[in-house]
């Protein structure tokens, strides 16, 4: 004789059954939260690392990510080379600069390079750093485009249109200023291009990014030729 469950045997069950009712959509929801999708969130990352900033009183725009090629965006990167650790090293051929980190990694910043015939190649210290500095165009710059820079023969005092942007490092070789710079631009479009007068010119944002982690003193080298072992595959991007 089959027996018939009471109305207590049921209760528990019953209220089980309820409490996975009730916490079914909370589930849901939390899978709705945190599946995010990777492209979005990584855009949402860049969006905060190249968002406004308010410099001491002078802001610097907000780069609106969605319009930047993601290789020129600052990352972490693997890296393979004998430079030590600290050693900054620029491709102008891949417009790539690296800060060599320890365990095989670097930090990898898109430049602006120099037109043809005017790079600079081979090594340098770092031996001057500036924050919003001062410009003054060399004497090559005023003879090749005179109507362009002869007006600031007498230099520009820094600011939001000094073209030197937001900080500059000071290449130097032999106690000399080799008279070549590392430093910000007001044009961002230009990042990835080339189109200084010889100079190595980032985003605003990296710029200063890469002032705070390089000392006076720093290693850097311009490399002669292309990287073919550093250099990512455009289907790596």
């Amino acid at each position: 004789m089959t027996q018939v469950p009471s109305h207590r045997t049921h209760a528990p069950y019953r209220a089980f059954r309820l409490l996975l009712a009730l916490c079914a959509p909370l589930a849901l929801a939390a899978c709705q939260t945190t599946g995010q999708d990777p492209q979005t969130s990584s855009l949402s990352s860049y969006a905060q690392m190249y968002g406004e900033i308010d410099d001491n009183g002078t802001v610097i725009k907000a780069i609106d990510v969605r319009k930047v090629d993601k290789r020129n965006l600052r990352q972490i990167v693997d890296y393979k080379t004998d430079e030590r650790v600290g050693t900054i090293v620029v491709d102008p051929h891949a417009r790539f600069l690296y800060l060599v980190m320890e365990n095989g990694k670097a930090m990898r910043y898109g430049v602006g390079v120099a037109k043809s015939g005017l790079e600079y190649q081979g090594d340098a210290d770092i031996a001057r750093k500036a924050s919003w500095p001062g410009w003054t165009p060399t004497p090559n710059m005023i003879s090749r485009e005179p109507e362009r820079y002869k007006k600031w023969a007498g230099g520009m005092k820094g600011g939001i249109d000094n073209p030197l942007g937001a900080r500059a490092l000071y290449l130097y070789k032999g106690g000399r200023d080799t008279l070549y710079r590392i430093h910000g631009t007001n044009n961002p479009w230009s990042i990835g291009k080339s189109v200084s007068s010889g100079c190595i010119r980032l985003f605003n944002q990296d710029i200063i990014d890469l002032h705070k982690r390089v000392p006076n003193g720093a290693r850097v080298v311009v490399l002669d030729k292309p990287d073919e072992i550093n250099t990512p595959k455009e289907e790596e991007i």
